[in-house]
């Protein structure tokens, strides 16, 4: 009966340390995102960690706070739903230690125009819409900056207005609205730059219908955040490979058609 027992004891104290070295080798990683494309690309990403036996938890959040304080707490390994301008400045205000680990997508600003067919074709003084929040408005304006229609202050960046414009050759005239209702003043204008949820929402296909807009080298491409220590964690790189690959890339390009633009190049 002695025996018996021992033999049983053992035996379950066998398969207690076969689960926990099977827990233990497990590979997961939990992910912060908000909801829509965010979402919806991450569950690609998902499907190709899963041929390399690494689970991805997603992790839903309904605003653009909670991910990163979830991320410094350790609640999940990585976040994406921002672009880095927006992470440096949560950072800064929070006093977080989070940094970028790799670009995912842009959700551009382009220029659209019913009277002109490229930014190379305005006029002098003509009137260009432009978001006036500040954001937006130093986006729009370094845009305007590499199309080499204007040049702004040396070094002002992200933070620019249109105080910031150094060189205007041809006189552009900028009318600065809000970004929601830019839409509707395209046809009195010359050129308008406008996000591309407003674009979408006001019948305008960014693919077909743009002048000009941005591309992978955007400062406002979206990223993949986390914690600084984690930023050369193996698995976590395996994540990056992921996003990267063709599965992703030929998604975005077949579903969003130019409504969402690569941050990254393709790995191969």
């Amino acid at each position: 009966m002695k025996n018996t027992k021992l033999f049983i004891l053992g035996f379950f104290v066998l398969i207690l340390v076969f689960s926990v070295n099977l827990f233990a080798s497990e590979k997961v990683i939990k992910i912060g995102v908000n909801p829509g494309p965010h979402e919806e690309l991450m569950e690609i990403v998902k499907e190709v960690l899963t041929k390399k036996d690494i689970t991805l938890n997603i992790i839903s959040f309904a605003d653009f706070v909670t991910p990163n304080l979830a991320l410094a707490d350790g609640s999940i390994d990585v976040n994406s739903f921002q672009h880095e301008p927006y992470l440096l400045q949560f950072v800064r205000d929070r006093k977080l230690d989070l940094v970028k680990l790799a670009p995912t997508v842009v959700f551009p600003i382009s220029f659209y125009s019913q009277k002109v067919k490229s930014l190379d074709d305005l006029k002098n003084r003509a009137i260009i819409a432009i978001p006036n929040d500040p954001t937006n408005a130093g986006r729009v304006l370094m845009l305007l900056e590499k199309a080499g229609l204007i040049k702004l202050t040396p070094g002002v960046g992200i933070e620019a207005t249109v105080f910031d414009i150094v060189s205007n050759p041809k006189k552009l005239q900028f009318r600065e609205l809000e970004a929601a209702q830019i839409p509707r003043v395209l046809p009195d204008v010359d050129a308008a730059a406008i996000n591309t949820t407003y674009a979408v929402s006001a019948g305008l296909d960014p693919a077909s219908d743009a002048i000009y807009t941005e591309d992978k080298d955007s400062a406002y491409v979206n990223i993949l955040a986390v914690r600084k220590d984690d930023v050369n964690d193996p698995l976590l790189e395996e994540l990056v490979k992921a996003y990267h690959s063709h599965e992703v890339a030929d998604y975005i390009e077949e579903k969003y058609k130019g409504s969402l633009v690569l941050g990254f190049t393709v790995d191969e």
